[in-house]
Order: C-alpha cells, then structure tokens, then sequence
C-alpha cells in the first residue's frame, strides 16, 4: 500500500501544452505552395502548353486572312480589330481548359484526399491549382504580342494603357477560372469536363463582336452580345490597345468579375468538401 503511495507521490504532473499557435497569412503560404506544384506540372505538360499558344495564333491568322478583306475591307485594319478579342479568347482558352480538367484529374487520383489531411486552408488547394495555371495566361499572352507584332498589330495608345489592357484580361480569365473549378468538382468524368468546357467556350468566346460589329448580325444574336460579359472585356481591351471608349466597358468587366467570385468561390468551396 504504501509502496503505491509513494509511486503516485513520484508521478509527474501532467504537462498541458497549449496548441501550436497559427502563422499568419496561412491561406497565402499554402496557395502559393500549392501553386507551384501546379506551375510544375504546367512546365511538364507541354502539349497542355502548346494548345494554349499555338491554337490563338492559328485563330488570328484565319480571321485576319480569311475575313479581313471582306470585314474591314483590309488584313491591316482588321488585325487592329480583331488582335484584342483574341488576346481574352486566348485567357480565356487558356485558363478554361486547363484549370477544370487539371482538378478533375487531381481529385479523381486523390490527390486531394491527402491535401485534407494537412493543416491547410480547405480554399488553398483550389486556390494554388488556379494560380499555378495562371502561367498559361501570361507565356500565351506574350506569344500572341509576338506573332501579332510579326504580322503588323500595333498599340494605338500607350504602354500603360497595354499593360492594363493585359491586367485586365488576366483578371476576368482568373475569376472566370472558378466557374470550372466547380465543374471540374461537381463532374466526375474527366471526358464531361472537357464536353461542358468545350460547349461552353464557343457562345462565350465567339457570340460576341470578336469576328464582326454587333450592328451587322440579327436581333437575338445582339440581344446574347449584349450581356455576355466576354463582350465587355473585348471592348475594353480593344479600347485600351487601340483607343476608343473604355469606362463602361471597363465598369462592367469589374462588376461582372466581382461577381463571378462572390458566387462560384463559395459553390466550389461547398462542392469540394462534398466531394471529398
């Protein structure tokens, strides 16, 4: 009995120790972790990386060529016309198609079961794959100035005015990018991801006034240009890199942006922690 007491007498008292405490900016630091395995894994791909260069510069050489003479009456000034809608066609080509599919593909090895098992932000996987894309948007963005410098496309404004034109494009292709993240979450097959980015591309990027003036086509393809926001951010590009009105446009683009995150954000944050 007393052998007892004394055992219990010598026991140590229980040492409480308080939890780690948090570092700040945590969503930061993991996003940008995370968004340099996905910058990797773009660097890696590189037929991924081809189609998001080599697919605008072949829409630019058909529509100057193809549709200049009849459109504008010359290749020259329909380059001026055209070379702003291709560059956000181009984001929007690039971030679409790679942001999407590269989630799906993730989750569907589980990548992402592991990520829920690390002390991260449930936002920063997602996060980190949109940002890590991003790379896309910026070698494409250079290589159609590029080629569209080879064949005669000049900036009518200013530098600044150029940089801001590409900013801004950046922006709008960065916010729409959540609209497939949630895809890529909700839809289990990669090959539906890629019907639904692919059916989706088209009246988004092409029912708008890239190819031609909204005045030359019918009442209910105008009544589509009108709201689709694509068409705000072409014309506030092509406002920006060849002159002309831009606040309303530029407004627009904004608001439409601020949009597109306050809603999908959330929804893509709801369906992932559903998903996995």
């Amino acid at each position: 009995m007393s052998a007892t007491a004394v055992a219990t007498d010598e026991t140590e008292p229980l040492i409480h120790r308080d939890p780690p405490p948090k570092r700040p900016f945590g969503l930061a630091r993991h996003s940008l972790v995370l968004a340099r395995r996905s910058l990797l894994k773009t660097l890696r791909n590189l037929g991924g990386m081809g189609d998001a260069t080599i697919m605008p510069i072949i829409f630019l050489v058909m529509f100057v060529y193809l549709f200049g003479g009849a459109v504008a009456g010359s290749t020259h000034d329909y380059l001026q016309y055209i070379f702003p809608s291709i560059l956000v066609m181009t984001v929007i080509i690039a971030g679409m198609m790679a942001t999407g599919i590269n989630l799906n593909v993730d989750i569907k090895k589980g990548v992402f079961d592991r990520f829920r098992t690390l002390p991260i932000a449930r936002l920063a996987p997602m996060m980190g794959s949109v940002l890590g894309d991003m790379i896309r948007y910026f070698v494409a963005i250079a290589v159609l100035f590029g080629f569209g410098s080879l064949l005669g496309f000049r900036v009518e404004t200013n530098v600044l005015a150029a940089l801001a034109a590409c900013g801004l494009t950046v922006l709008f292709g960065f916010c729409l990018s959540w609209v497939y993240v949630l895809v890529g979450i909700l839809i289990r097959e990669t090959s539906g991801v890629q019907s639904v980015i692919l059916l989706s591309m088209f009246p988004l990027a092409f029912g708008t006034d890239m190819v031609a003036p909204v005045d030359t086509m019918p009442g209910w393809l105008q009544a589509w240009v009108r709201v689709n926001p694509v068409t705000d951010v072409m014309d506030a590009s092509r406002g920006l890199l060849t002159g002309g009105p831009v606040a309303d446009a530029l407004l627009r683009t904004l608001i439409w942006s601020a949009g597109l995150l306050v809603v999908f954000v959330p929804a893509a944050i709801w369906a992932y922690r559903r998903r996995t």
